[in-house]
């Protein structure tokens, strides 16, 4: 599973508030044709630099790259071990998924704001991403009493985190606008595009390593025909009372031990990497800590989260939301499990989940600019059936080491629904609620977040079957939610009053 933390809205430049940094550059000079000028000046865009506002633009685009670096080491150790924790650890591994976002949604109500007020950005960033340092740490001694605790501590950590980044990457952006004369939207979306381009790839490198340690002595093992039988729609976790260590017997410690070294040090090198070599963000803006959240309390923001809820349009497009967060649990904790350990054995899990990360990646780019062409019902279409087709197949198909392309094409197109899911929901939300995206965003992480935590939280209790079926319930549930909404926008879109703001549903039924 993807802690992918873009998968879950706390990557959207205007989460965190900092639309207002997406206004329009300082005006700009005429036009030099990118020359060099006879004193020494630099024409860059619709702005003439200096040599000094030339080593500036540079010094930024140096540590966007070198952010996105970091992030690159830190998510390939999660992201993998992550997928792994169905398969090696599967009882006490996803109740602590569990709890890392129940921690997740409590952080980022109360923690962003203050710790880049305390920290900055810079040190926010690289203190944070400790936490994860620990929960993989914990992967060296896998109980409930290591594992949960670390992972509470990775939850209080996300926010913070991927909030100083968003800072970062959109403060320096309109920075970027300024010094060169371009629109900052066009540049912030394109420092955000640069990020991703690392980020994506973490599921390939991770799982790779991974898949290699694990497929080091491993014996082709046929499986009987009965053994088949209890994978896949009919499998069930089926912890043993006696034994307290539920990591899974059929993998040595050493591969377990080697994977987690590999990962902590890469964890340990992001955290390096953003403290050695990162320029502090007020090397290029005056007030770093300065937001649409300065001032206002976690008390302030948590009621502003939930205010927002009486905003018709949230009220239908939490289904869908809840859905992302389910959809991504499911794939990387039950899929794994139930479909390719128990069918082709846990060394395979780390390959099909590369199938999955590439194609989510190529879909992720490819998305955007195909919305302008056919527009945004078409493509939500698409992922709906994609994911209907999937989930149809996954109910009625038994997992044989003889179908090894299926379980390929399952993840490869589950990488493609999602790919719909993570940009198309992300973008809607900045559509459908302009100008409220503080609590716009915040209601995203949170409705995410617990679909999150209702995958995990059944992971351990229910069957697939049963977990196929909540599946259905708010794949069918969202998509209907998120029609309703296009509907509404083609007839006018939702009741305004006289100054213009939408009518909230419980004034609307009262009078």
């Amino acid at each position: 599973m993807t802690v992918d933390n873009h998968k879950m809205g706390i990557d959207n430049p205007v989460f965190d508030g900092k639309e207002d940094q997406g206004s329009r550059a300082s005006s700009a000079v005429e036009k030099n044709g990118g020359s060099k000028l006879a004193d020494g000046k630099v024409a860059a865009g619709d702005r003439v630099l200096t040599p000094e506002e030339k080593k500036e633009k540079n010094a930024i685009l140096k540590n966007i790259i070198i952010i996105s670096i970091a992030f690159t080491f830190l998510f390939t150790s999660y992201n993998s071990m992550a997928n792994l924790q169905s398969s090696i650890n599967d009882v006490d591994g996803t109740a602590a998924l569990s709890t890392l976002y129940g921690a997740l949604v409590v952080s980022c109500c109360f923690l962003p704001s203050w710790f880049i007020k305390t920290l900055k950005t810079k040190y926010t960033i690289a203190v944070c991403m400790l936490g994860y340092s620990s929960y993989v740490a914990a992967q060296f001694y896998p109980q409930l009493y290591t594992l949960v605790p670390t992972a509470i501590i990775l939850g209080l950590g996300a926010a913070p985190m991927w909030s100083a980044k968003c800072t970062y990457l959109t403060k320096s952006g309109a920075r970027y606008a300024e010094l060169v004369g371009d629109d900052s939207e066009v540049i912030i979306t394109r420092f955000f595009g640069i990020f991703f381009l690392f980020f994506q790839s973490t599921q390939v490198w991770g799982n790779l390593i991974s898949s290699s340690v694990l497929s080091v002595g491993v014996d082709s093992e046929e499986k009987t025909e009965e053994e088949l039988q209890q994978c896949g729609f009919n499998f069930c976790i089926q912890p043993t009372s006696n034994d307290t260590n539920t990591t899974s017997s059929d993998i040595p410690v050493w591969q377990i031990y080697t994977m987690a070294s590999i990962y902590l040090i890469f964890s340990l090198i992001s955290s390096v990497i953003i403290l050695a070599f990162v320029d502090p963000l007020s090397r290029f803006v005056t007030d770093e800590t300065k937001d649409a959240t300065a001032g206002k309390t976690g008390l302030q923001l948590l009621v502003a989260t939930f205010n927002h809820m009486r905003h018709p349009y949230q009220l239908l497009i939490i289904p869908l939301t809840i859905w992302s967060g389910v959809e991504q649990a499911f794939l990387g904790a039950d899929y794994t499990a139930a479909y390719v350990s128990c069918g082709l054995g846990v060394h395979m899990v780390g390959y099909v989940m590369i199938c999955y990360g590439v194609c989510d990646a190529i879909c992720s780019v490819s998305f955007s600019p195909l919305v302008k062409l056919v527009g945004r019902v078409p493509i939500f279409t698409m992922g709906f059936l994609i994911n209907l087709a999937v989930i149809i197949t996954v109910k009625y198909w038994t997992p044989n080491p003889d179908d090894i392309v299926v379980f390929f094409i399952i993840s490869g197109l589950w990488g493609v629904s999602d790919a719909v899911w993570q940009t198309q929901i992300n973008a809607l939300y900045g559509v459908i609620f302009p100008g409220k995206s503080e609590a716009a965003f915040s209601n995203y992480r949170l409705w995410e977040s617990l679909g999150f935590i209702i995958a995990y939280a059944c992971s351990t209790i229910l069957c697939i079957h049963s977990k196929v079926i909540i599946l259905l319930v708010f794949l069918v549930l969202g998509i209907s939610g998120y029609y309703v909404i296009e509907v509404i926008e083609r007839f006018g879109g939702p009741k305004r009053d006289h100054s213009g703001e939408v009518i909230p549903l419980d004034k609307r039924f009262s009078g």
